[in-house]
């Protein structure tokens, strides 16, 4: 059994809760409180992951920390269409371990806004704000020129991978942090696609979409 050591507010253990949901995998919740108690700081959790950080997940005898990574694991060990890591495409591989960086930072920018603003973390806000908002323009243009290319996604493919999961938890909960959507209409456009995914789960803070409008047939 999968066992996931898990905070219900952190948007990196929902990356990993979320790709579980979506490849049908049961698992265990561990639950580690991350504030006020910081559980993950404590003796305990630290002899799972000596970092300190969430989430961790054991699979059998087998214990990984870090979300992007622990995603990796899940898509090479249990999703049988290689769809959602395609690492037997150079340049698909390539692509999504250049989204998964990405998703790095923006924990480092709108994570951290949000941080600051919800647990009172000491942090720059308004520098973390302002990184936001230029990695957020960053994304909308990617995707927008992807969507005039005909891709729906982060990669070029026509399913999401990874990438897309790594990166979606903290830009829908970019209000948290302070940081609005409004500008970034491509952005918007794909982070309504991803809570259309079969299997999507929501948490605290994302919400589900409106159902798809039936198709208005031509006069």
């Amino acid at each position: 059994m999968i066992k996931l050591y898990d905070y219900e507010l952190s948007g990196n253990c929902y990356k990993v809760r979320l790709f579980l949901s979506i490849l049908g995998l049961a698992y265990e919740t561990v639950p580690v409180e991350f504030y006020p108690r910081r559980e993950h700081k404590g003796e305990a959790f630290l002899d799972i992951n000596p970092l300190g950080q969430l989430p961790a997940l054991a699979d059998g005898e087998f214990t990984l920390r870090d979300a992007q990574a622990i995603l990796v694991y899940l898509a090479r060990r249990y999703d049988a269409s290689e769809q959602w890591y395609p690492c037997d495409d150079a340049e698909r591989a390539g692509e999504v371990q250049m989204w998964l960086a990405f998703a790095d930072s923006l924990t480092g920018s709108l994570s951290a806004a949000r941080l600051h603003d919800l647990f009172f973390f000491q942090f720059d806000a308004p520098a973390c704000r302002a990184r936001s908002h230029e990695l957020l323009r960053i994304l909308d243009d990617h995707l927008w020129a992807q969507e005039e290319q005909g891709f729906s996604y982060l990669c070029r493919a026509q399913h999401p991978t990874v990438a897309d999961l790594a990166c979606f938890p903290y830009v829908a909960l970019s209000d948290e942090g302070g940081v609005s959507l409004a500008e970034y209409a491509a952005v918007r456009r794909w982070t309504d696609r991803v809570k259309r995914l079969p299997g999507f789960v929501v948490m605290a803070g994302v919400f589900p979409t409106s159902p798809a409008l039936p198709a208005v047939p031509a006069l």
